[in-house]
């Protein structure tokens, strides 16, 4: 799929969002064979809520929003463990989240000219710091792109919970669905290459 875009002129460049969502599954499903819940699928906490189910982690190209890389793993495996698979290694520039934090030599280590431009913790036993603040809202204005394919993966797909037991099949599932919310962002674009007007 990303060669199919960088034939369409959406290239993947050398900036990188990484970042992560939950996907659900039923905690007290037992309608299979061994009478018994996924094995594979483990329960994390959010917040003060608890959640049963799978992380889809996406690498998320900076200017064109593509996806191109996708991980999948129990919920609760931290979302730090997968950051090196969804770096491509030509990244100048890495944004992520707070739980990405303190990951600044695994970032060099998969893109050796990476900047670590993930958000930092600001609160402090002196209060908070106002100059971290400042930079956080600049640096999730540049992670809003990686919110917009897990909108189109749960609201416009409906992958709101895992499709099947284990992460392998999900995994896979998750690829297609992926790919699918590439050509979902950018269909505008593709369509107006087809169009006799380029309309």
């Amino acid at each position: 799929m990303n060669l199919y875009l960088d034939r369409k002129g959406i290239r993947i460049a050398t900036g990188a969002i990484v970042d992560a969502t939950i996907i659900a599954a039923a905690p007290s499903s037992t309608k299979n064979s061994k009478k018994e819940r996924d094995p594979e699928m483990h329960q994390t906490r959010k917040g003060n809520q608890w959640h049963f189910g799978a992380n889809a982690h996406i690498g998320v190209d900076n200017k064109s929003g593509a996806i191109h890389s996708v991980c999948t793993s129990a919920a609760s495996v931290s979302d730090v463990h997968m950051l090196p698979h969804l770096l491509h290694g030509e990244e100048k520039k890495v944004w992520g989240e707070a739980g990405y934090q303190g990951q600044t030599e695994a970032i060099y280590e998969a893109a050796p000219q990476a900047r670590d431009m993930t958000s930092r913790r600001v609160k402090t036993k002196q209060g908070a710091e106002e100059n971290e603040k400042r930079k956080n809202r600049a640096k999730a204005r540049a992670r809003a792109k990686a919110e917009c394919p897990f909108r189109i993966l749960k609201r416009v797909l409906g992958f709101t919970k895992v499709r099947h037991r284990g992460i392998k099949k999900n995994h896979e599932w998750l690829l297609t669905a992926f790919a699918m919310v590439n050509l979902c962002q950018h269909r505008r674009r593709l369509i107006s290459q087809f169009s006799p007007l380029g309309t």
